[in-house]
């Protein structure tokens, strides 16, 4: 398994010199007091916790796995300690309010930490990751009850949260569920059903598990609209916090998996377990969006971690691995051979792995941004901000994690035969990566939400504030030394808005066609997003070169990376667009009696 270090460099770039964090946190009320030291002090303090306690315990954890019996469920060796260091530091805390324990910090730091623990140990960071969910879904729709019953202990770390959404006859079709929600004398419900795919269901790292579930009450529509939303706890929850007796709901198995081996992904039995509504009936759905886009931006994370963990190792192993000599003469004439990283095609797959993380890591820091500026921006700022995360977390979850997928792959490649033996952990990083890319909603569901919900259903609106974004950013910047960068960023983003009205038109004349373009129309917008990241990025290396302020070896290599995005990367674009506008007949028009062996 690669060694893994925290790019704190890369980090502080997007944070302090890209995004600006300073000028933003100081504009927003209540985050005045995360200046760039205090945030900075806060991640080096998680890169070593990454670094020194969870990166040791990936590999394994991933050999050991969880164990699964009648009393519940044990995690792998060391996982436990370190969850209780992990509370001790105060870091479940860190972006939750203040009212409830809280160090009220924005959310983006909370993106950061999660990005290094999850790069360090994706398997472990499961465990905590979805508690974030579960706590922003109580902070935005519970009721004061139950933000005093919960929200403390959850907060702290003391408890986790799960998300119980799906069930075995479901899917992505949560309209299907069977779960059902009776209603109690004393204002409880009960709960019966099984839920399956539940990440944390169940484990030994905290005193309770606090799980939110959907449910239909006896009375509800089919459908949707007839899901509502409740809060059942492993063990039930007396009025002062304190844990009472043990709730009906059990973990039946745990799932034998591909990868994150060391998280437990569990079935969960409610027999008539004590559950709570949250919010309104009929509204479950509604509410756990709250809940699915946290998590959908967590899983963002993933597809970056495992693309800058693949990287790590690659490169390392590409300085030093030793096999034939450079097209262009010796390049280590001493040695047997030269070092494989000499080689074009290594260069190919290693800048892509690099293009990838750096890039995705600019565009998820800045959709954690957004989040923030919805949460203590003014009203106006509050829904421009709202607007564009609605049209970038499809693009983040899905482009990110498809992208991250591929640079995991990259690693095996560049170890080659010893890629695929366990021991190097290449081959663990592609078994864990490959689940990112189905749940929180596959890249299809995550597709059709883009260009179905996003783009054609907001005629065009959603789009068009960020393309308006992109124009702004091109004319501040529209000048000789960034001309390489600019002009072709212009060039694509006006592609993106003709091609989203030509799907648009064909749409509306045959629904098949907003589903048939759907994934090649999201690669492709993920490519021009990460363009303007790069292109961003570029501009201010390249300033940072002419004003000879700082690390000039740092800044080129980020001009490089940007050069090799945009020439090698983002003409992918093409096939994309020569997919997408290729119709829906390709795809339909064979009978299904055809698709036979």
């Amino acid at each position: 398994m690669p060694t893994y270090k925290a790019p704190l460099r890369d980090i502080q770039f997007i944070m302090n010199e890209v995004l600006d964090t300073e000028a933003l946190y100081q504009s927003l009320p209540g985050y005045e007091e995360a200046t760039p030291d205090l945030m900075n002090a806060i991640i080096e303090e998680g890169a070593k916790f990454a670094e020194n306690v969870l990166a040791p315990l990936n590999q394994s954890g991933d050999e050991e796995g969880c164990t699964w019996s009648e009393d519940g469920v044990k995690t792998p060796e060391g996982f436990a300690d370190a969850y209780k260091q992990y509370v001790e530091n105060g870091w479940p805390a860190l972006s939750a309010e203040a009212e409830f324990g809280g160090q009220d910090m924005p959310n983006m730091l909370g993106i950061v930490i999660n990005e290094l623990a999850g790069t360090a140990n994706w398997s472990w960071l499961m465990y905590p990751g979805l508690s974030h969910g579960c706590i922003k879904t109580l902070e935005e729709h519970g009721s004061p009850e139950q933000k005093a019953q919960y929200l403390p202990n959850l907060v702290s770390g003391a408890w986790t949260g799960t998300m119980c959404l799906t069930e075995s006859h479901c899917g992505s079709d949560l309209g299907l569920l069977r779960t059902k929600a009776e209603p109690q004398a004393d204002g409880s419900y009960s709960i019966t059903g099984t839920k399956i795919f539940i990440s944390a269901g169940e484990h030994d790292m905290s005193d309770n598990i606090v799980h939110i579930v959907i449910a239909r009450l006896p009375d509800a529509p089919e459908g949707t609209k007839g899901i509502s939303l409740f809060v059942v706890p492993k063990f039930n929850v007396n009025e002062d916090g304190s844990i009472g007796e043990r709730n009906a709901v059990h973990c039946a198995s745990i799932e034998k998996k591909m990868g994150i081996k060391a998280s437990s992904t569990c079935v969960m039995n409610f027999d008539g377990a004590k559950g709570y509504l949250i919010g309104e009936h009929g509204r479950g759905l509604n509410m756990m969006f709250t809940f699915m886009n946290t998590a959908r931006i967590g899983t963002a994370i993933q597809g970056l971690a495992h693309a800058e963990l693949a990287y790590q190792g690659s490169l390392e192993y590409a300085k030093e691995r030793l096999a034939m000599r450079s097209l262009s003469g010796p390049k280590n004439p001493d040695g047997p051979a030269d070092p494989i990283i000499v080689h074009p095609d290594v260069r190919r797959m290693l800048l892509t792995q690099k293009a990838i993380a750096e890039g995705s890591r600019a565009m998820l820091y800045y959709l954690a941004q957004l989040g923030d500026v919805v949460d203590r921006g003014d009203e106006e700022r509050a829904k421009e901000a709202d607007d564009l995360m609605a049209l970038l977390t499809p693009i983040g979850k899905a482009f990110v994690t498809e992208t991250g997928y591929e640079a995991a792959n990259h690693g095996v490649q560049i170890f080659g035969g010893h890629g695929f033996i366990r021991e190097w952990g290449m081959e663990q990083i592609v078994r864990d990566a490959r689940i990112a890319m189905l749940y929180e909603g596959t890249t299809g569901i995550q597709a059709l939400d883009l260009l179905g919900r996003k783009v054609l259903g907001s005629g065009g609106k959603l789009l068009m504030g960020f393309t308006e974004l992109m124009d702004e950013f091109i004319k501040a910047n529209d000048g000789e030394t960034s001309a390489e960068f600019i002009k072709p960023l212009g060039k694509y983003k006006d592609e993106w808005l003709t091609m989203s009205l030509e799907v648009g038109g064909k749409a509306m004349e045959n629904p098949e066609e907003a589903g048939a373009a759907a994934v090649d129309y999201l690669m492709y917008s993920g490519y021009v997003v990460l363009a303007y990241f790069w292109a961003k990025m570029a501009i201010v290396a390249q300033e940072k070169i002419d004003a000879g302020d700082g690390d000039t070896a740092f800044y080129e290599a980020k001009l490089h990376t940007a050069r090799f995005y945009f020439e090698r990367l983002l003409p992918r674009t093409a096939s994309h667009k020569e997919a997408l506008l290729s119709g829906a007949d390709n795809l339909m028009a064979m009978p299904e009696a055809m698709f036979a062996f």
